[in-house]
């Protein structure tokens, strides 16, 4: 073991300290507001996490600041994160592991996100299975929900679940730990809301929803599945008169935990198919979810055929953000690789995104896969002088394609068939 000393007050390990670490250090991210990075924390771990185990153990461990950072949202506006410092997010590993022994069994089946075992495609699945047996979903997005989770509701939701106190203690001292923004001053955070980017942050909104959406769903509309990935919910309803009373009450649920629905995002639609009655007055017809737009499109059945049915499929948001990736990278003007270069510098993010949205309709994908072979043109017009002579890109496609039918292995979307 990398350091030796006997446990504190409170039944932390060294060893949980340093297998926090190590999961931390799996998952990667940035420095916080002190600047060491993971790879500070590897090359000296006895200097950096005795310190950790030894204020944790005793009770003495106070979380520094959480550094702000705002990344953009689909709709314009931006989102801000919480990057603790690597040191605390090992802190919060430790917590998060032992609550989330406590508190995983119990959750529902229903609920998706950020679990062991469970994966946003399964989420997806559920929900096209779902909308195939049930007319109308309730669309729902609870506005701001990190940023307006009351900290007396989750102790006391905490409480009902562990009499472990030195677990609800350092989760009070989390929850109100001090935000930095990016000029320095620092804003005390005090009665709600919980950084999104913590380590505990996404098990303590689980729990949270767990008591506030999910029993209360089970308990009291037990004939309405849903899934719920975080705060991302979806529910199925037999009909649209059912669907408004569920809604309403969705809605007071909402308020009588302080939270909010969103008055725009949240709609309820109509999921149309074949052997549906058509709905004209129907307002939405379609809706997203983790990434995916759900609605009526052409489906294969198992013997061939084809008909409509409402399923998922890469949504527009989507391939706008992946193409604003494409076009900040800006691969076009990396000259100074060969295309074996550029494909090792490119796949991994091309594999991830075949991963993701390839699950469902992955012919989809083909807008987004034209203007990578596109911008694969410009790079090898710009590359190769011989195309520059001819002053027209034409010839440069030409070329990518002769590539791309006689190496088809390059790239990971010529794999699959998007080729040029």
């Amino acid at each position: 073991m990398i350091f030796k000393d006997k446990s504190k007050s409170n039944p932390i390990t060294k060893e949980q300290v340093w297998d926090a670490f190590k999961l931390v250090k799996s998952k990667g991210g940035s420095a916080g507001v002190d600047g060491l990075t993971i790879k500070d924390i590897a090359e000296n771990p006895k200097k950096h996490l005795y310190p950790v185990w030894n204020r944790l153990a005793s009770g003495s461990y106070f979380p520094p600041a959480v550094k702000r950072v705002s990344i953009p949202k689909g709709d314009g506006k931006e989102r801000h994160l919480g990057i603790p410092t690597v040191k605390d997010r090992v802190a919060q590993m430790v917590i998060a592991k032992e609550l989330e022994t406590i508190v995983e069994p119990l959750f529902s089946k229903n609920s998706f996100g950020y679990r062991p075992n469970k994966s946003a495609h399964q989420a997806i699945n559920e929900a096209r299975t779902n909308c195939w047996n049930f007319a109308w979903v309730v669309d729902m997005d609870i506005k701001g929900f990190f940023d307006n989770i009351d900290h007396g509701l989750m102790i006391r939701t905490l409480r009902h679940y562990t009499d472990k106190e030195y677990i609800i203690t350092y989760v009070k001292r989390w929850l109100k730990a001090p935000i930095q923004l990016k000029d320095g001053t620092q804003l005390q955070n005090l009665e709600k809301g919980t950084p999104q980017g913590g380590v505990i942050s996404p098990l303590l909104a689980n729990l949270f929803l767990h008591v506030v959406f999910d029993k209360w769903m089970e308990k009291h509309f037990a004939d309405c599945p849903f899934e719920r990935y975080a705060d991302d919910i979806i529910v199925h309803v037999k009909n649209e008169k059912y669907a408004k009373f569920i809604l309403k009450s969705i809605r007071e649920r909402m308020e009588q935990c302080k939270l909010e629905l969103h008055p725009e995002k949240t709609k309820l639609v109509y999921c149309n198919r074949k052997g549906r009655r058509k709905q004209t007055k129907a307002k939405h017809q379609q809706f997203d979810f983790l990434g995916y737009t759900f609605h009526s499109r052409k489906v294969k059945t198992k013997d061939g055929n084809i008909m409509f049915g409402f399923s998922p499929a890469i949504s527009r948001k989507s391939i706008k953000r992946i193409s604003e990736v494409c076009r900040k990278l800006g691969f076009h003007r990396w000259t100074h690789m060969d295309i074996h270069q550029l494909a090792a510098a490119l796949s991994s993010k091309i594999r991830g995104w075949l991963y993701y949205y390839g699950r469902f309709h992955k012919t989809e994908m083909e807008s987004i896969f034209r203007i990578i072979n596109h911008r694969l043109a410009k790079w090898a017009f710009n590359k190769y002088k011989r195309f520059k002579r001819r002053k027209f890109v034409t010839y440069a496609q030409r070329w990518l394609r002769k590539m791309a039918k006689d190496f088809a292995y390059i790239f990971p979307h010529w794999q699959h068939g998007f080729t040029p």
